[in-house]
C-alpha cells in the first residue's frame, strides 16, 4: 500500500529551518506562559506550581507517585511546591483507600478557581491559533508535537497509556 502523504520536501529539514523551529518553540512557550506567569506571581507561585495545579485539576485524586511520573521532577522538588499549595489552601491531600501511605491530591474550590483562570488564558490563545491555522494545520501541529514527545508520553495521547504512566523511556 502506498503512503498517502505527499512526498516530503527535504527543504524543511535544512539546518536553518530546524533552528528556526527551535527558536519558534521558545518564543511560543514564552508567550503561552506569559499571562499565566503574571497570575502566578501574584500568589508567589512559579511554573512548577502551575504544572502541579494543572495536572491535579486535570486528574482529580491523582496519586503523588503518578504526579511525579508526569512531571518528571524529584520528590524533594514536588514536596516543596505541593507543601506550599496545601498550606495556602489550593490543594488537599487524601489518604489512599487501599494503601493508607498513598497520598491522593485534589484541588480545593480555591485551587479550582485559579486553575480555571490559568487554563482559560492559555485555552483562548490556543483556540485563536487553531482557528487561524485551520483543521489540517492543527492535525499537522498535533503530529509534530507527538513526534517530539518521548514514546511513553506519546502513548498517553494515542489512547494506550493511563495518566501517570509517563516514566522515562
Amino acid at each position: 500500500m502506498s503512503d498517502p502523504r505527499p512526498s516530503a520536501n527535504p527543504l524543511f529539514l535544512r539546518e536553518e529551518e530546524l533552528r528556526q523551529a527551535i527558536e519558534m518553540l521558545f518564543f511560543a512557550y514564552r508567550d503561552f506562559t506569559g499571562e499565566a506567569d503574571a497570575m502566578l506571581a501574584r500568589h508567589g507561585f512559579g511554573r512548577a506550581h502551575h504544572r502541579v495545579i494543572y495536572f491535579v485539576g486535570r486528574h482529580p485524586m491523582i496519586s503523588v507517585s503518578d504526579l511525579l511520573s508526569i512531571l518528571r521532577i524529584t520528590k524533594q522538588s514536588l514536596s516543596r511546591v505541593l507543601g506550599q499549595l496545601v498550606r495556602d489552601g489550593f490543594i488537599v491531600q487524601h489518604r489512599g483507600t487501599a494503601d493508607g501511605r498513598q497520598r491522593l491530591l485534589e484541588l480545593t474550590d480555591k485551587g479550582t478557581a485559579i486553575e480555571q483562570q490559568l487554563t482559560e488564558a492559555q485555552r483562548q490563545r490556543i483556540a485563536t491559533a487553531y482557528r487561524r491555522a485551520g483543521g489540517d494545520a492543527v492535525q499537522g501541529f498535533r503530529a509534530v508535537l507527538l513526534g517530539i514527545m518521548d514514546p511513553t508520553v506519546r502513548a498517553r495521547f494515542l489512547g494506550n497509556a493511563p495518566p501517570g504512566d509517563e516514566g522515562s523511556p
